[in-house]
């Protein structure tokens, strides 16, 4: 069960790298914090309909207090993760903040030692290694000043990092998909807020001419359907059967499946430096899955 978690994530990675220039299109149409509540809120109606068929011939309560605050602290972090990219985002580069939040693959062994009590083998630290480095000359590379964008988003890189660790926390003890729909329902409403709060013109979502537009359609369908819904669900369901460090891990292939997919469908061009990025981030990956080789004990013959 472990490897199909793991690929299972790695395609959840996938949809996420290649949805990255639609959510690029239709944010030029739409401001974040709309875009993600609307999203989030579909996301949430998709998952709703397939709950409400299975939960009708199953008995006893599902709901409880201990899910909905489970579901709430994970929606929390979730939100914040993307709230501080959002607004970090003004302040500093998108390749900076690609760096940045991609440093939650360090910090998710290090807060699972320290929250969860996993060990950390000597491979893991070693493929941590690698994929930080290779994140580094995807996206840092001759980019040294730092500002308060930068702050803000290595506040959304914990933000990240404490959510797989929260998931992985409570995902072996409470189910899935209820667990999923109040993660999303939390990111939606708190999204709405925010949209308020910062003034955004969250008065788009009841105007045709903006909701009509091809690129903001497609991408809320799409990433409600696929980056969010499916996606998290599948966090949610995997992360019992693999460790946070495995996930963190997989996690890092994001900026390489977006840098592949804008070099497809826009024809950017990547550099040397990003290259070689992709294959260490991937060969960290790699390299952590290996199994570590157990000393044998040392035996003595007596004569």
């Amino acid at each position: 069960m472990n490897k199909t978690a793991d690929f299972s994530l790695l395609f959840v990675v996938f949809i996420w790298g290649v949805t990255f220039v639609m959510v690029q299109n239709a944010l030029s149409f739409l401001d974040p914090f709309t875009f993600n509540a609307v999203r989030f809120f579909m996301a949430f109606v998709f998952l709703l309909i397939p709950y409400i068929f299975t939960s009708l011939h199953k008995k006893g309560k599902t709901w409880n207090k201990g899910l909905f605050l489970a579901g709430f602290h994970i929606g929390v972090w979730l939100f914040l993760g993307y709230g501080l990219q959002t607004i970090g985002l003004n302040y500093t580069t998108p390749a900076k903040t690609g760096f940045i939040t991609g440093l939650s693959v360090v910090m998710v062994p290090v807060f699972s030692l320290l929250l969860l009590k996993h060990r950390i083998s000597r491979n893991t630290i070693i493929g941590v290694a690698a994929a930080t480095i290779g994140l580094y000359l995807m996206t840092f590379a001759d980019r040294s000043n730092l500002n308060i964008g930068d702050l803000l988003v290595f506040l959304c890189a914990i933000s990240f990092a404490m959510q797989i660790i929260t998931t992985a926390r409570y995902a072996r003890t409470l189910p899935a998909l209820p667990l999923t729909l109040i993660q999303v329902s939390t990111v939606s409403l708190l999204s709405f807020v925010s949209a308020f709060i910062f003034k955004e013109n969250h008065s788009v979502i009841f105007r045709s001419e903006v909701m009509l537009q091809k690129d903001v359609w497609t991408a809320l369908l799409v990433t409600a359907a696929l980056a969010t819904a499916f996606a998290f669900f599948a966090q949610t369901f995997f992360q019992a059967y693999t460790t946070p460090t495995r996930v963190a891990l997989i996690f890092s292939m994001e900026p390489v499946f977006a840098a592949l997919s804008s070099y497809i469908l826009i024809g950017e061009k990547l550099t040397s430096a990003s290259i070689i990025g992709c294959a260490f981030i991937f060969l960290g990956m790699i390299f952590a899955e290996l199994p570590v080789k157990k000393k044998k004990p040392v035996t003595q013959e007596f004569s």
